[in-house]
This record gives C-alpha cells, sequence and structure tokens, in this order.
C-alpha cells in the first residue's frame, strides 16, 4: 500500500486544485467543464478502491475496529473535504518525513497539525462559497468573506457578521465547529507536551531545583545567570582591589 500513498497523494492535492478553480474560477470551468469532471471522478474512484482493497485485506472480525480506526480513508470517499485531509495524511509516506528521532517526529506532528487545519480551513471555505453565494441573503459571497468566517469560526471567536443561510452551508459550518474543537484540543495538548518534556529535562538535571525556579528557568530560557559562589568570588575580587 505504501507504493499507492504517493500516487494518491497526487490525485488528492490535484482534485484540491480543480475544486479551487471550478469555485473560484468559474470562467475556466466553463471551457474545460469535461476534463474538470474526470479529475473529481478519477479521483474519487481512486480513494474508494483504496479504501476497499484495505477493507478487504483487513481479516473480517477486525474490519469494524479498522474503520473506526482509520476514520478519514472512509469519510475521503463520501465527504471531499476529507479528500483533500487524506491526501495530507499520506504525505507521512514521503521518504523525508520518515525519520524516527524524536526532534523529527515532533516537528512533523507540528507541520501535519499546522497543514492539516489550514487545508480543512481552506477546503470548508471553498465549500461553504459554493453554497451560499447565489443563495437569497446571503453573507458569504466571496472568498475573502468566505475565509474571514472560517476562521472566525474555527477558532470559536464568531463575529456574526457573515453566516451561512442554506442548509449544505451550515452543514459545513457543523464539520468547521467540530473540526475547530478537535484542533484547538490537539494545539493544546502538543504545548503542555512541550511544556513537560522540558519540564521534566530541568527535574532530571537540576533535582534539587523548586517548581518555581524550573518555571523561571524555563521562561529564561539560554539566558546565562552567574552562581551565586561565583558572584560572591567575583565581589571578594572587588573589595580586595578597594582594599588595594
Amino acid at each position: 500500500m505504501a507504493l499507492t500513498a504517493p500516487w494518491l497523494a497526487i490525485l488528492g492535492f490535484l482534485f484540491v486544485a480543480a475544486y479551487t478553480l471550478w469555485v473560484l474560477a468559474p470562467g475556466v470551468v466553463d471551457e474545460w467543464r469535461a476534463l474538470f469532471n474526470v479529475v473529481f471522478v478519477v479521483t474519487w474512484l481512486a480513494f474508494l478502491a483504496d479504501f476497499v482493497l484495505r477493507l478487504v485485506l483487513t481479516p473480517k472480525g477486525e474490519r469494524w475496529r479498522y474503520m473506526w480506526h482509520h476514520p478519514i480513508e472512509f469519510l475521503s470517499v463520501i465527504v471531499p473535504v476529507f479528500r483533500a485531509l487524506r491526501a495530507v495524511t499520506l504525505l507521512r509516506h514521503v521518504p523525508a518525513l520518515q525519520r524516527r528521532t524524536a526532534d523529527t517526529v515532533r516537528a512533523n506532528f507540528v507541520i501535519t497539525a499546522v497543514v492539516y487545519a489550514a487545508m480543512y480551513v481552506f477546503f470548508l471555505a471553498l465549500a461553504t462559497l459554493q453554497a451560499e453565494r447565489e443563495a437569497p441573503g446571503a453573507t458569504i459571497t466571496n472568498f475573502g468573506d468566505a475565509l474571514w468566517w472560517a476562521v472566525v469560526t474555527l477558532t470559536t471567536v464568531g463575529y456574526g457578521d457573515t453566516y451561512p443561510v442554506t442548509a449544505l452551508g451550515r452543514t459545513w459550518a457543523v464539520f468547521l465547529m467540530i473540526g475547530g474543537i478537535a484542533i484547538v484540543g490537539v494545539a493544546s495538548a502538543t504545548v503542555i507536551s512541550v511544556l513537560n518534556e522540558r519540564l521534566s529535562a530541568l527535574r532530571h538535571g537540576h533535582p534539587a531545583e523548586s517548581a518555581l525556579a524550573e518555571r523561571e528557568a524555563l521562561l529564561a530560557d539560554d539566558v546565562d545567570v552567574p552562581e551565586p559562589g561565583a558572584r560572591g568570588g567575583e565581589q571578594g575580587s572587588v573589595d580586595e582591589v578597594g582594599g588595594r
């Protein structure tokens, strides 16, 4: 399956590019509508075939568990936005991202999470714009409005100046709200994990330090603070010079 992953990733990003043009450049779509339809159908069939093949190769008693632990693979066949996220997931098969040191694992996780969030917001902004822009009383009529609405909704700000009025637009809004909770939760957990690692490292190196001193050291980071003994020695040297 790893051999098919790069091709699926390419098809996934091709789908994202085609859908972006479909929504933002309708004039181009009118001239090449048949080609765009081919891209949409081929990418959907490729993701469907990949999911079905994986499911068939999974032992019968484990298939429901496989679907539960790989929801994006299943949802990518049904909901277009998850096809874009599946393409991001497949990037982990790129050789440069397969190193297993602690630093690279953390960096890969952070990069993947950022790309996930950006792709999620971007694609749902496109989908909402497509559903809303021609609806009576719509407040989301261009991509700038759609992107602004997606960002403030994802971050739970919700100014209320733009909002979906159609059933499909509100459905995409629900997906965005649920995704926003997950993204904020993952970001918070990542920050807490990094802080815990740093504090553990400080405890290991300086077991006698208090928790407050550890926090101060973490905030100060690489600032060099002279030891009390060294400072006393310096003061004694100054006194010596004064005595002379």
